[in-house]
């Protein structure tokens, strides 16, 4: 079909297959509405890859075969966030960046574009679990691991899995409008914009014993009774140092502030009260936040969601029970 934009996806052995398939299947439903996609998946070499669920893929051919496209999109594996990324990969990316209008990754994706040099100085995001490696690996990739997708200046990452999905919906949208996405979103079953960003999937905070006594005592103590007075002051007298000492400590070891180091354990404290069953009033209480209103406002500006939205979104996937959607 004339006129069709060339989307390119960039797969290898041990590759996540949802990572292809969702992205593909977004494409695949815009062309029933109107859209205009021709789908391609190449290899570095050119061989069919063996995806993350053991299912070969085959592949057009090698990535240096590719002279255009409009979207290239660069899938995940957990190969990529474990081991180095493989210099085929790299120098496929880096073959096709010069010959694509857009630069997609999806999950950890986002690895092997920073391993190209694609990101740096730019934003970016990866799936949470992996948000702080990308960080240290390349320091110069500006991390936002809350984000379930950032573009910056024509490169797109999305997060883990299923906001590959969104992100592509939303390259729809880019390329035909809301009304063309609205419909493929109703028809899988999506949301135009789903609410909240990554932490509201994230796993309680993991902090590294820090290496200095006093900070270590600390993040014990927070860790260990978040619902106990833990202002900077209260914190600073029970360990004998200053206020202006510990802000020191917290700035130079864990990269955050005394104040929204307990606000995040708090957050993380409440999120499993909520997991197991705990009301809202009682998760409050016991996490430490004084009232119900305090932490709704807190992860509203934390999650994108509040504490009753939690709760309803990860209490049960409500099997034998109907769901009800609405526009």
């Amino acid at each position: 079909m004339a006129g069709e934009r060339q989307i390119v996806f960039v797969v290898f052995d041990g590759v996540k297959l949802l990572d292809v398939s969702g992205p593909a299947e977004v494409f695949a439903e815009a062309n029933r509405f109107g859209g205009s996609y021709a789908l391609t998946y190449v290899s570095p070499d050119g061989q069919p890859v063996v995806t993350s669920v053991g299912i070969t893929l085959p592949v057009a051919g090698p990535a240096a075969h590719v002279r255009s496209a409009d979207t290239v999109v660069t899938a995940g594996g957990d190969v990529l966030a474990t081991e180095p990324v493989p210099e085929d990969l790299i120098t496929a990316i880096t073959h096709l960046r010069t010959r694509t209008r857009r630069l997609v990754s999806i999950c950890t994706g986002s690895f092997a574009l920073a391993a190209a040099g694609v990101l740096s100085g730019r934003r970016a995001t990866t799936h949470w679990q992996h948000a702080r490696l990308l960080s240290r690996t390349y320091p110069d990739v500006r991390v936002q691991p809350d984000a379930l997708f950032v573009e910056d200046d024509g490169v797109f990452t999305s997060a883990g899995v299923s906001a590959g999905i969104d992100l592509a919906l939303a390259l729809v949208e880019q390329d035909h409008g809301p009304g063309l996405a609205r419909e493929v979103a109703r028809s899988l079953v999506m949301f135009m914009q789903r609410p909240g960003g990554q932490s509201q999937f994230s796993a309680p905070l993991e902090v590294r014993p820090p290496s200095t006594p006093t900070l270590r005592t600390v993040v014990n103590l927070v860790s260990a009774q978040p619902a106990l007075d833990h202002s900077t002051n209260s914190l600073a007298s029970r360990v004998g140092v200053s206020a202006r000492h510990l802000a020191r400590l917290f700035s130079t070891e864990l990269h955050t502030t005394p104040a929204r180091f307990v606000e995040q354990v708090r957050v993380d404290h409440a999120k499993s009260l909520l997991d197991a069953g705990r009301g809202v009033a009682e998760a409050a209480r016991l996490a430490g936040f004084g009232s119900s209103e305090t932490m709704r406002r807190t992860f509203v500006t934390r999650l994108g969601i509040s504490p009753s939205q939690y709760r309803a979104r990860f209490e049960t996937t409500g099997s034998g029970r109907p769901a009800t959607i609405t526009d």
